[in-house]
């Protein structure tokens, strides 16, 4: 792009023939050469418009020339002219025809952002109300849940899951509480948006949104917009040259008529058999071109009908798929909506599931050790008994060595010296 606007720089300064050699035949201007561009020789380049704009075309691929411009205009009428015009004429009106459906639009969401919400938003005093059962309602599914561990921990399974229970149906009464909040705070935005909205209207010329109202510095500035000025000298230029090709049509309508009188009064004066063939053929001749001028016609339209047949099929195409996206959209919102909430069940289930586990863990854990406390005390009585009789043995012994005789103490002792 930047050296295409370099070289048509050096062209206009330069001119067209700057990289000829002086030996070299240059060769003459024609604005029948496909590199000129049409719609400049015509009128303008709707490409020259909208430069750094939302509607920007992009830079022209073809030459602009004013020299074979200044041919174009002189030469004589053909059909080749005649097809630049209908070229021209025609990416004009695709023009007009796109900014209108977008002036159709914008008058469209107008109307829609005007449309009062249904349903009226809440007031002060049930947004305070609400708000408090969203707090003693946070505050039972606080002290349910506390009550549930406690069960839990104490071994009350089904005490525990049925507090559970109780505090995912009151979650579920708080969850429909804040979504009536929350829809009553969009429905108060939607007014707010509604009513700032109201004060916009749609430009008749390029589509774009005006404050009602707003400084006039402002509307000077848009209406000497690139955008409105390209739309502008468009629709200018449009219906200038469709009322002067009208005009054109009606003049020669007017001077094939008064050559067809004139041919019939100089038939009425010569007379004769000649004069009465000549006017048949003429007749003739007149009825088979209006014939081929009625069929040109029929063509037109049917090209413009087929032409706007398509726009409106493509239109529809267009917002079959918007539509179809859409619902694509929400089914897919919807569908990970409810995989959220399966997931989060499925979560809260085995949250309860480990938290169940871990009690039974626990409680087990308990009787093993009071198991383990009570075999503990087993073995420690078993082996008190054993102590005791030992030393109930031991006294036995000693009672029985006592009762013996000194002179079988004396006798066991003198055994012992030898």
């Amino acid at each position: 792009m930047a050296v295409l606007a370099a070289a048509q720089l050096l062209d206009e300064l330069m001119g067209r023939h700057r990289n000829t050699n002086p030996n070299e035949k240059i060769k003459k201007p024609n604005w029948e050469d496909p590199e000129y561009c049409k719609y400049y020789m015509v009128k303008f380049c709707p490409h020259d418009l909208f430069v750094n704009t939302r509607a920007d075309l992009g830079a022209c691929p073809k030459v602009h020339d004013d020299e074979v411009k200044d041919l174009f205009e002189k030469a004589d009428f053909s059909y080749k002219k005649s097809q630049y015009i209908e070229e021209f004429l025609r990416f004009c009106r695709h023009m007009i025809n796109d900014v209108e459906r977008k002036i159709q639009k914008g008058k469209q969401r107008l109307e829609l952002m005007n449309s009062r919400p249904e349903g009226p938003p809440m007031t002060q005093a049930q947004t305070e109300k609400n708000q408090e059962q969203v707090s003693l309602l946070s505050e039972k599914i606080t002290a349910l849940m506390q009550e549930a561990e406690e069960a839990g921990t104490c071994g009350n399974v089904e005490q525990a899951q049925g507090l559970m229970k109780l505090c995912d149906r009151l979650k579920e009464e708080k969850d429909q509480l804040l979504k009536q909040q929350e829809n009553s705070h969009w429905s108060m935005t939607a007014e707010l948006a509604a009513a700032q909205e109201k004060q916009m209207e749609v430009c008749p010329v390029c589509g774009a949104f005006l404050i009602v109202g707003d400084a006039q510095q402002r509307i000077d500035d848009h209406l000497s917009g690139k955008q409105h000025v390209g739309y502008f000298k468009l629709r200018q230029a449009y219906e200038e040259m469709v009322a002067s090709r009208e005009k054109e049509q009606q003049e020669k309508e007017k001077r094939r008529r008064e050559d067809r009188e004139k041919e019939r009064e100089r038939s009425t004066r010569g007379g004769g058999l000649g004069s009465d063939r000549r006017d048949r053929e003429r007749m003739e001749r007149d009825r088979e071109r209006d014939r081929d001028k009625d069929k040109d016609k029929d063509s037109v339209r049917e090209k413009d009908r087929h032409r706007e047949n398509r726009d409106e099929k493509n239109n529809r195409d267009e917002k079959n798929n918007r539509d179809e996206k859409n619902n694509r959209d929400e089914k897919n919102n919807r569908d990970e909506k409810n995989n959220r909430d399966e997931k989060n069940n499925r979560d809260e289930k085995n949250n309860r599931d480990e938290k169940n586990n871990r009690h039974e863990d626990r409680d087990r854990e308990r009787e093993r050790d009071r198991d383990r406390d009570q075999r503990r005390d087993r073995d420690k009585e078993r082996e008190k008994e054993r102590s005791d009789r030992d030393r109930e043995r031991d006294r036995d012994r000693d009672r029985k060595h006592r009762r013996r005789s000194p002179h079988e103490r004396s006798r066991r002792r003198s055994r012992d010296r030898r």
